[in-house]
């Protein structure tokens, strides 16, 4: 059984350096689920008496929910396309989310950041919403930086 801890996500904060982003480490969140959604095809002929169904496609959606922690960049920049009510690609971000039990496997996705809510608890400020894929994932490895915080993707050898 693989623990929950030892699969961790990597968000695409924008810099001017690298690829335009920094993969860092994304703490404090308190959901952060993935859904595949996949689509179906279903039809029903008329000589058998139940429906065969197909999955024909796929709307992957990571839904997030974090606590409003200080200096935290991944979160400032959710909570900045929140506040700002960002929309096309000033709302498009790059996920990495590594497997440490698999030799360190990850998948690399773009999505858009999708607000949901924020400030409906009594006790805390909290944000949640979605990830929605914008395109194909990446499957390749990840190293993933001596203080745990940042990890570099590399894909597959396409040799």
């Amino acid at each position: 059984m693989t623990e929950r801890h030892k699969k961790v996500a990597f968000y695409g904060v924008p810099n001017s350096t690298d690829y335009g982003y920094s993969l860092t480490r994304m703490k404090f969140f308190t959901s952060l689920g993935i859904n595949k959604n996949p689509i179906e095809r279903n039809v029903k002929y008329v000589d058998e008496a139940t429906q065969r169904n197909a999955v024909v496609g796929y709307d992957p959606a990571i839904d997030y929910a974090f606590d409003d922690t200080a200096g935290d960049p991944v979160l400032n920049d959710i909570k900045k396309i929140t506040t700002e009510e960002r929309t096309g690609d000033a709302a498009k971000r790059w996920i990495c989310i590594v497997d440490l039990t698999d030799s360190d496997k990850a998948v690399l996705r773009e999505y858009t950041v999708m607000p949901g809510t924020e400030g409906d608890d009594a006790n805390f400020y909290g944000y949640a919403g979605t990830f929605k894929a914008n395109g194909e994932p990446t499957i390749g490895t990840a190293t993933i930086s001596a203080n745990g915080q940042s990890c570099t993707f590399t894909p597959p050898d396409t040799n």
